[in-house]
């Protein structure tokens, strides 16, 4: 199976969910089950719920498909 691209992931019908929170990162999930940190520095004074539109998580879950795959290649 194929991993889902970042535009699959943020579709209009698509969402988020709060998993977890630990070490100053709140930890998301997709509707799909990828999962990708929130780092609370970067939050401001923002509010986040524990579900939302996944579009408006699109710079974490990008961040996060570029360090996975960075260290994909790290380890070829």
């Amino acid at each position: 199976q194929m991993p889902l691209t970042l535009k699959e992931m943020i579709q209009p019908d698509k969402q988020v969910r709060f998993v977890f929170y630990r070490d100053m990162t709140l930890w998301y999930a997709t509707d799909d089950g990828f999962e990708f940190p929130v780092p609370i520095d970067d939050i401001g004074n923002a509010t986040f719920h524990d579900t939302d539109k996944a579009i408006l998580f699109m710079r974490y879950i990008r961040k996060h498909l570029e360090t996975l795959e960075a260290a994909r290649e790290a380890r070829l």
